[in-house]
């Protein structure tokens, strides 16, 4: 088995495939192009967290595909960015968004959340990520990034689903992290770097049970559709990300890595 394996570009540059379309309904419940430990819930409540209205400039980083970013356009009208490194992802929402007339109101840009971002001081209002904060180095500058950008009172959301609470072997390391970067933490660590940011902690929530239930979900949605993947994504590829999956569901449903989702305000 290789010991990387490609979950994005596979999920990002085959957008119209009907399996893969398939295969998120049967994970989430919807098809909004994600890859994500997100459940439908999640979803729905993050713009309330937020504050989100018509009035309202945000960013999400990490926007993959754009499908959730453009839900928010589309329904509260707000404007919003979403940033992210890869390519496929990035055409791919620019697209959507142009075919649904959201372009006024959506924009994807291809850009790395290590640089400075896009925005001047105070230009936002919200600021959130979903299950992305993990692929990028140096959490203390990203949140310092965060808060340059947000107005004071303005918000930050975003969830970390490798917070270790037990024991985890170096081989379920390696395979937790076959699919790239990854940053583990302890627990509190999250919150010390928000207070050392400038924010002020609202509320971290375990979700650690959606995301044993999603990976255990994802795997199966694929294994029932495992001769088209192989077409698409090769054995060896179909069988790493089955491997990654089913890790992901062991440490979680085991509750020895932990999903917790952060909201706190610029102070």
């Amino acid at each position: 088995m290789k010991s990387r394996v490609d979950l994005y570009n596979s999920a990002y540059s085959h957008p119209r495939e009907r399996v893969y379309g398939e295969i998120r309904r049967e994970t989430y419940g919807l098809d909004l192009g994600q890859t994500s430990w997100t459940t439908a819930a999640e979803l729905a409540e993050i713009p309330k967290l937020l504050r989100l209205s018509e009035n309202s400039n945000a960013l999400e980083i990490g926007s993959g595909a754009g499908g959730f970013a453009l839900e928010l356009a589309q329904t509260i009208r707000c404007r919003i960015t979403g940033i992210d490194m890869n390519s496929h992802g990035i055409d791919g929402a620019n697209a959507s968004a142009q075919q649904r007339n959201l372009a006024g109101h959506a924009k994807f840009l291809q850009h790395d959340a290590t640089q400075r971002f896009p925005f001047s001081d105070g230009a936002l209002d919200a600021v959130f990520s979903n299950d992305a904060f993990c692929h990028i180095p140096n959490r203390p500058a990203l949140l310092t990034e965060c808060h340059r950008v947000l107005k004071p009172g303005g918000r930050v959301l975003f969830s970390d689903a490798l917070v270790i609470t037990g024991a985890v072997s170096n081989g379920e390391l390696a395979a937790r992290s076959s699919i790239g970067h990854y940053l583990f933490v302890a627990p509190g660590e999250n919150e010390r770097l928000l207070s050392a940011a400038g924010f002020t902690l609202l509320e971290a929530r375990d979700t650690t049970h959606a995301c044993a239930e999603i990976s255990r979900r994802w795997r199966d949605a694929r294994a029932k559709h495992r001769d088209d993947l192989v077409g698409i994504e090769g054995e060896n590829n179909f069988e790493g990300l089955q491997h990654f999956l089913g890790c992901v569901h062991s440490l979680t449903s085991q509750r020895r890595l932990s999903r917790l989702l952060y909201l706190a305000e610029r102070r």
